[in-house]
């Protein structure tokens, strides 16, 4: 039985908590917010202990890892007192607001051989993972141009008030909406190194972008575009996507279907020359609890094998997110 404490009721929080709550392995051993009516109504009808103190938790509870789903301008001071007493820690996306700050949580983590996640999940997604697999097999040949895209309806008007209008928590597109299309990225194809150009577009919001678009390089020389906005609103909800060209075909793949074309007839299996679409559902193993989507289970199951066996995080580790966070800074940088 693994203990586990959590950091933050809010959407993802909760979402963490019932998932983490279902899971037989897993003893919820703390809750910790500063919102009393989301504790009260927890206290009154959950199960878990709860704490407005976060360092009273942590010596109370003893657990034996947190899940940090504060805004994103307290996770380096939580996730550094996390790894002091020597506890493995699963952060929300992004990482951190700075870099520096990034460069000694991860050498701490990895010091402390502590197992380390953030919360980037589109890489549990059975599409996603699939198009990878089909890359790393050279299945497209020569990979020479992407285009990474996501879309949605968040801000519609101009008034907001939420962190999400607020730079300084880690609020707009860039850091919210399109770290996601980047992390794909490099996870896919390779880490981006160079930025072109860049814009930051205000649509509705004053003091945070609504729109990123930007000509990048990778780190094996392949150029591509990315394009990202929140204030979309003919997307009924957030629709992330990638187009990857190669020598020898081409992917289009998001959180529903991939669609692949095949120019040779030596294909991988299962697959035939021209243009092939696969579906979620082939892909996507049974969780054992379901909550807005397997991929939110199969990211806190993999942390907790992690674990559980005494393993490196191979997948969305401090390391790789550190990475989306300096691509991150290179946009901001080239406006």
């Amino acid at each position: 039985m693994i203990k586990v404490a959590v950091v933050g009721a809010g959407k993802m929080g909760i979402s963490h908590l019932a998932i983490l709550g279902a899971n037989p392995r897993v003893e919820v051993v703390g809750v910790c917010d500063s919102s009393k009516i989301i504790l009260d109504a927890l206290y009154r009808y959950g199960h878990f202990p709860c704490f407005t103190d976060f360092n009273k938790m942590l010596e109370q509870a003893e657990p034996d890892a947190v899940v940090v789903a504060v805004p994103t301008k307290y996770h380096a001071t939580m996730v550094r007192d996390v790894l002091k007493r020597g506890l493995h820690v699963f952060v929300e996306k992004p990482f951190c607001l700075h870099v520096k700050e990034e460069i000694e949580l991860v050498a701490m983590a990895k010091q402390l051989k502590l197992v380390n996640q953030v919360g980037y999940h589109n890489k549990f997604l059975g599409t996603f993972k699939e198009v990878k697999k089909i890359l790393d097999d050279n299945g497209i040949g020569e990979v020479y141009h992407f285009h990474g895209q996501s879309y949605g309806p968040v801000v519609l008007q101009p008034k907001q008030g939420s962190w999400r209008s607020k730079p300084t928590e880690g609020g707009g597109c860039l850091m919210d909406y399109a770290s996601h299309v980047i992390d794909l990225i490099n996870y896919l194809i390779a880490p981006i190194t160079r930025v072109d150009s860049s814009r930051l577009q205000k649509i509705f919001s004053v003091d945070v972008e609504d729109a990123v678009y930007a000509m990048v390089a990778l780190e094996n020389g392949v150029s591509g575009m990315l394009s990202v906005n929140w204030s979309d609103e003919t997307y009924r909800k957030m629709s992330t996507s990638v187009t990857i060209i190669g020598k020898n075909g081409k992917i289009i793949v998001d959180a529903n279907e991939c669609k692949i074309f095949f120019k040779s007839k030596e294909v991988p299996e299962g697959y035939s020359q021209g243009w092939n679409t696969r579906y979620l559902t082939d892909f996507t193993p049974t969780v054992q609890f379901y909550l807005r989507g397997e991929e939110y289970t199969a990211q806190l199951d993999y942390f907790l094998e992690c674990i559980e066996t005494n393993t490196a995080t191979k997948v969305n580790s401090f390391n790789s997110a550190a990475q989306t966070d300096k691509a991150i800074l290179l946009i901001k940088e080239k406006q």
